[in-house]
């Protein structure tokens, strides 16, 4: 006798179904299966090529840019980076209207590069912690309709769901949220209210992705973190960070010590290393904390907008890729960082930009293209930058 398929049978597929079709109401893209649970690491080896990537800011068309800039994605935006890593430092949220979308696309790029002996590594920002928080300063209109659209669809899904009887019922999106807020306009509530179930603690989506994202992280010889680490960071210790900020988000945990994502000295928001006057990077600071992580000879960091491109302060020991990138931001042509450790250390800028600032590109390796490549040089003037 053959049995009837029903959600009592088949729960699981009925929920796989419902959550896919979501995605890709939301995301415009079907998700590859995941691979086995990744393990949550704070260093990793040295890879044949190391890409790193600044901030996003909610410009999925920038994002891709630089991806495919950098040869790791094809003309269908799919993973062609081989065995490469990639470390995008952080700050896809705020100033920009996709950035749901591309959350979803990193997400994609992580399943797809894995399965190609890649790694995408995808980090905290100080904007990620802030909407984590339910700090919504830098939230655009179109990152607010994007959130709603998210809600809706989310919450079509978990109807969809109840009607299930081998499903357990979905709990309220919007349990223990406002209905509305002091100060803000009646037309801007629903998207605050959909922001905040998807990204405070637990939430869909900070679950979901910004749980799965590193705070300071280790790739050879390189240290990435968004703003910047000071000695009291090393001495709390690495991993610690990772996984106390990690368990707040996800919920695990009820909070995470304001010294390690908020405030001007956290790991988040410093920048006594990346403010572009040479002079103001600390040197000696910097060298200090390098000497006490093991092998690090360099730390690379986002978080503030290098007019001039990417560049290189403290004899290259501080490497700052945040070029405003963004639309939300100033706009600035895509640049990433390339380096390749195992054949002696190369470090190359690959910029879209076809006339680099020569401070910080050598400009005779030109491609002759649009896209133009030049090779980190040690800093050796000083230039001032309007704020």
């Amino acid at each position: 006798m053959e049995t009837e398929t029903t959600c009592n049978n088949l729960p699981n597929f009925v929920s796989s179904f419902v959550d896919t079709f979501v995605d890709f109401c939301v995301g415009g893209i079907f998700l590859p299966e995941p691979p086995s649970p990744p393990v949550f690491q704070t260093s990793f080896p040295s890879p044949e090529r190391l890409i790193a990537i600044g901030d996003l800011h909610g410009d999925l068309l920038k994002s891709k840019q630089a991806l495919r800039l950098a040869g790791l994605i094809d003309s269908n935006d799919r993973w062609s980076g081989g065995s490469s890593t990639l470390v995008q430092v952080g700050d896809v949220l705020d100033r920009g209207g996709q950035e749901l979308k591309i959350l979803y696309f990193l997400e994609k790029l992580k399943r797809q590069a894995v399965k190609s002996g890649g790694n995408v590594i995808t980090m905290n920002g100080n904007h990620e912690i802030m909407n984590v928080d339910g700090d919504f300063r830098y939230v655009t209109l179109s990152g607010l309709e994007e959130f709603t659209n998210w809600a809706d669809w989310f919450c079509i899904g978990n109807n969809m769901k109840s009607l299930c009887d081998g499903l357990e019922k979905p709990r309220d999106l919007y349990e223990g949220i406002p209905l509305s807020f002091p100060r803000v306009k009646q037309e801007y509530v629903k998207g605050f209210r959909s922001r905040i179930a998807a990204l405070r603690p637990q939430g869909p989506v900070a679950t979901r992705f910004l749980s799965k994202n590193l705070t300071v992280v280790v790739v050879g010889e390189s240290v990435f973190v968004h703003g910047g680490i000071l000695p009291d960071h090393v001495v709390y210790g690495l991993d610690r960070i990772n996984e106390e900020v990690r368990d707040w988000i996800s919920g695990l945990k009820e909070k995470v010590a304001s010294s390690l994502v908020r405030g001007r000295n956290s790991l988040v928001w410093l920048r006594k290393f990346s403010n572009e006057v040479a002079k103001d990077c600390d040197c000696s600071m910097l060298e200090h904390v390098l000497s006490t992580i093991p092998g690090a000879r360099r730390m690379i960091m986002g978080h503030t907008i290098q007019e001039a491109g990417i560049n290189g302060a403290c004899d290259n020991r501080a490497i700052r890729i945040d070029v405003g990138m963004s639309r939300g931001c100033i706009n600035g042509l895509p640049e990433v960082l390339e380096i390749n450790e195992n054949s002696g250390v190369r470090m190359r800028i690959l910029t879209a930009n076809p006339n680099p600032n020569p401070m910080y590109h050598n400009n005779n390796h030109d491609s002759g293209g649009k896209e133009s490549i030049g090779f980190l040089i040690p800093q050796q003037v000083e230039v001032e930058v309007e704020a």
